[in-house]
């Protein structure tokens, strides 16, 4: 009897004290909604953020490389630093400054949210039109007008091209992803950019630009899920074109001889015009299977023309030999595999296009340029990235890098 009194004693105690519970959590729940409602709306506006980190192997690689080609600029460039400017270190100190200033820019971009870039895909691609009409009314330097010129500072308006069209077709790309398979959203928007990007380069005219151009653009609808019938249409209207101009004008004249020069590089009556392919040939073979030595290249002194441009990697094939070219290519093929590994686990087509376009078009570079420096392709006048001197354009480049290096931190791929 005590025990049913006791506990009817306080009915309304007990019933409250299994109330106040619930009542607390439901009250913690709705702070919780607000508060991730909260750090939702942050994250959406945040333009910079750590996320999960960037990829340590992808930097790495960039470091190494970068730190090579800078040793390799040094050394393929002293003597005609010397000879031309009476400072041995004209080069390299330019190069080594654009160098710091693209790795700092490099680790920013890397914090930057590239979801931004979506914004600002058009706006590049407006800039990219604007110069590449501006260079037309610079002054010509060996009869090609490639170089915007402000005071004394000058970059190659292309350089932004190739990055205008990554970001421009990605952003599309990803927008119509769905819909690639139709002629108006597959592909008459990327038509429109190609199209006048295209000539405007052929009135620089700037042939090797024209093909990674072409080569990015067609390996991004590829993998957009263009059907291949399109491919076979444009290859046609393409190869067409270029001989119509070959052959019925003189806008690629310059080309001809070129072409004229790769199949005999060791023609006597175009030895002048064969002079730089020459001598690059010379410095592969001399360089036999482990090279002269750092620094002890020949054909640099005054023999291979500007060694540290377009032909610094017959320097390295000199001094390094094959083995230590094979090193660098190996090193170059491994940067672009964990950039496109990174830009396929990336949570979103944005990103893995926009990756692996950045990633494919320093895979472009290297393999133009090695293929020009040992004749495999006629001279089209073509970087080596990371290696040949250009300050714009290193800083370009890893800019671009960090780009990935921010796709890097949300992908879904162990870090290392």
């Amino acid at each position: 009897m005590e025990n049913k009194k006791i506990s009817s004693q306080y009915p309304s105690r007990s019933y409250g004290n299994r109330q106040q519970p619930e009542k607390k959590v439901k009250k913690a729940e709705g702070q919780n909604i607000f508060a991730r409602s909260g750090r939702a709306v942050k994250k959406k506006f945040r333009i910079f953020s750590i996320r999960a980190g960037m990829d340590m192997p992808f930097f790495l690689l960039i470091m190494v490389i970068l730190c090579i080609g800078l040793v390799m600029l040094f050394s393929a460039s002293y003597a005609n630093a010397y000879y031309v400017y009476g400072d041995s270190y004209y080069f390299i100190k330019d190069q080594a400054l654009f160098a710091v200033l693209g790795i700092v820019i490099m680790i920013l971009v890397s914090y930057f949210d590239y979801h931004h870039l979506h914004k600002f895909a058009m706006p590049v691609l407006g800039v990219s039109f604007l110069l590449l009409v501006v260079v037309l009314f610079q002054p010509a330097i060996n009869q090609v007008h490639r170089w915007v010129q402000i005071g004394t500072f000058s970059f190659q308006a292309s350089e932004v091209t190739k990055f205008a069209i990554v970001l421009s077709f990605a952003h599309l790309i990803s927008i119509n992803f769905k819909r690639m398979d139709t002629f108006r959203y597959g592909i008459l928007p990327y038509l429109i950019i190609l199209v006048p990007t295209l000539l405007l380069l052929a009135a620089e005219p700037h042939i090797s630009c024209i093909a990674i151009v072409v080569l990015l653009a067609a390996g991004m609808l590829f993998i957009g899920g263009v059907k291949l019938r399109w491919f076979v249409i444009a290859l046609s209207v393409i190869v067409g074109a270029i001989l119509y101009l070959v052959i019925f004008t003189d806008n690629f004249s310059y080309a001809n001889d070129r072409i004229l020069g790769w199949l005999d590089p060791f023609n006597e009556q175009i030895w002048q015009e064969t002079w730089q392919t020459r001598n690059s040939l010379y410095a592969i073979g001399s360089g036999g299977l482990l090279g002269l030595g750092l620094g002890n290249s020949r054909q640099k002194y005054l023999y291979l023309p500007e060694p540290q441009n377009d032909f610094i990697f017959a320097i390295v094939c000199e001094e390094l030999g094959l083995i230590g070219a094979l090193i660098i290519i190996i090193l170059f093929a491994l940067l672009v595999w964990r950039g496109i590994s990174i830009s396929l686990k990336a949570k979103d087509k944005f990103g893995s296009l926009l990756g692996i376009g950045l990633s494919a078009q320093v895979g472009l570079q290297v393999i133009l340029n090695i293929a020009v420096v040992t004749n495999t392709i006629p001279n089209t006048g073509i970087s080596l990235p990371f290696f040949s001197y250009g300050g714009t354009s290193l800083v370009i480049l890893l800019a671009q890098m960090g780009v990935v290096l921010s796709i890097s931190r949300t992908s879904m791929i162990e870090k290392g």
